[in-house]
């Protein structure tokens, strides 16, 4: 197989197609930011307590006093699971006593909300916990819930990678992009907590193989000078967009179905853009489709206004053979020696980075202050993250630089259970300085991921790697529920395996500088510490054939 890179460079780096696919793949992504994270409000618990029934006929005092006062992070506050047994406090409401001065309320007995709670709707107008009362010895059932997200996105990470690699990139993001808002809707219309469990597993895989797809499609088809900046700067910093757009959304609508039904309205607007972005051609070549991949880009040489050669592809067309069109999947990765130690140690670097940096997305409604607005801090914390990735990866090696972001993301986290119980805003800025860095090794590792595998197993790999990302952002909600028993627990259980993750890919290739992988030979072999030495042939090549292992740009 020839070099698409050299074939395809009569193209130039920039011209009107490869900026409008550029810019309508990133609007894209901004959907997908829209989708990701809304579990923060639509699973959000607001402050309660028991529900005291109008027919108790109970006094002011006794309404007010019928709630026991527990002490929560050194603060005293009514019970949200408990209260005073209602006859016993009606007897004495009846007979006219008053708490606190003819009798101490503490030596009533409690019980349960054995009538409900009572919900503020100070903030939230509706959420799944008050439509369905996930509190208390049901509170299990919300981080269950935003599991089943990320449940979602393994499904759709396994699913998506084989689907693209038969039927083409474009075809599934389009599949995607009419699943994410219908499944929106239908998620909307949840009539129990189950049901709502069941469809956001359709919300989440369609998500999820939108966002991976259209990742890979931009790898392939743009430029070398702009697959730099949309890996980086592009995909990642639209999905932000679309997350920092979010909060807005649910401060306008406060009822979690509406707000559903709204931005699931909204993404009406990418019909259009099927006569816009066009396959892969790389994809095309991969498969054999040599004519159909020619097509695609003798139009983007007119749209480019530059003049193409006859034949484009000479070497696919000579070269073609059934071994050529062979479609790989997730067994070929496990079979090839290679292939499959790559792999093993690329999930390993998913798993905690996702792990971290979901866990600190989730653990927004929990800290202290207006959950709109630190919902839009959290993702705006993130800009400078690719900002600075987006510069540094385009200077240093991969290997060194997750390294330094991952020692970043975890050891902020580890340092903050050394701040004093008085110094919130330290403690805040140590998490945020933490989602930093999570933030810089989820742009790199989606990077990395990408250079590493060859064409024809890249959305494969990615998909697979995305899957064990899912197994970290699986546990995320339940990581951060042990928050309940001890405030330090999740920081501690998250930066411990980010710190441990940090010298995994010391194992993997170096990527910089070098040409993205067209075939399995081509891929490059770990040894040790990969202290590999510039090679004018592939590892594994058995035909003796030459590789262009040269400066490989990063997707």
């Amino acid at each position: 197989m020839g070099d698409y890179d050299d074939d395809t460079a009569f193209l130039g780096q920039r011209g009107p197609f490869f900026i409008v696919t550029f810019l309508l793949l990133n609007f894209i992504c901004i959907s997908t930011g829209l989708s990701g994270i809304y579990f923060v409000f639509v699973g959000a618990t607001p402050p309660h307590h028991c529900l005291i029934p109008s027919e108790a006929n109970l006094s002011e005092a006794w309404r007010e006093a019928i709630i026991p006062l527990e002490t929560v992070d050194g603060k005293s506050q009514q019970s949200m699971c408990s209260r005073y047994k209602l006859d016993v406090v009606k007897d004495y409401s009846d007979r006219g006593l008053v708490p606190g001065v003819d009798l101490n309320v503490t030596d009533i007995e409690e019980e349960k909300c054995l009538d409900g709670w009572n919900y503020s709707k100070d903030i939230y107008q509706s959420t799944i916990v008050t439509d369905w009362d996930l509190v208390c010895d049901d509170q299990w059932k919300t981080p269950l819930a935003s599991s089943c997200l990320f449940i979602g996105f393994l499904i759709g990470s396994l699913v998506s990678g084989q689907l693209s690699d038969k039927f083409g990139r474009k075809k599934l993001i389009f599949i995607c992009l009419a699943g994410q808002p219908l499944s929106m809707v239908v998620h909307s219309f949840s009539p129990s907590w189950v049901f709502f469990c069941i469809f956001y597993l359709f919300v989440g895989a369609f998500h999820i193989s939108l966002y991976i797809t259209t990742f890979v499609l931009g790898t392939e088809v743009l430029s070398k000078s702009l697959r730099d900046v949309f890996t980086t700067l592009g995909v990642f910093l639209h999905y932000c967009i679309g997350y920092m757009l979010l909060p807005g959304f649910a401060f306008g609508f406060r009822d979690w179905r509406p707000l559903l039904q709204v931005m699931a309205g909204i993404m009406v607007v990418y019909v259009p853009f099927w006569w816009f972005i066009p396959e892969s051609p790389r994809w095309l070549l991969a498969q054999g489709r040599v004519e159909e991949a020619e097509a695609i880009v003798r139009d983007a040489a007119r749209r480019n206004k530059v003049v193409a050669p006859d034949v484009i592809f000479k070497e696919q067309k000579v070269e073609a053979s059934p071994t050529d069109t062979k479609s790989y999947t997730i067994l070929d990765v496990l079979r090839n020696g290679k292939v499959r130690t790559t792999t093993f140690l690329c999930l390993l670097l998913w798993l905690s980075t996702n792990m971290g940096y979901y866990g600190l997305s989730l653990n927004t409604s929990n800290l202290s202050g207006n959950p709109y607005l630190n919902s839009f801090l959290s993702a705006a914390a993130e800009v400078p993250g690719y900002i600075v990735s987006t510069v540094l990866i385009k200077l240093c090696p991969r290997r060194p630089l997750l390294t330094v972001f991952l020692i970043i993301g975890g050891g902020f986290l580890l340092l903050i259970q050394l701040i004093p119980e008085h110094l919130h805003a330290l403690a805040l800025t140590l998490e945020m300085a933490g989602k930093f860095g999570f933030t810089m090794s989820f742009t790199v590792v989606y990077a990395y991921t990408a250079e590493i595998y060859p064409t024809v197993l890249r959305n494969v790999g990615m998909g697979m790697c995305s899957s064990a990302a899912r197994i970290g952002s699986i546990t995320a909600p339940y990581i951060i529920y042990l928050g309940s028993y001890n405030k330090y627990l999740p920081y501690i259980l998250i930066g411990s395996m980010t710190l441990c993750s940090s010298a995994v890919n010391l194992f993997l290739p170096e990527t910089f500088g070098r040409e993205l992988p067209e075939t399995v030979e081509q891929m490059q072999r770990c040894r040790g510490l990969c202290q590999q030495k510039k090679i004018d042939k592939c590892p594994e090549a058995g035909d003796e054939q030459k590789s262009e292992v040269v400066n490989q740009s990063k997707l």
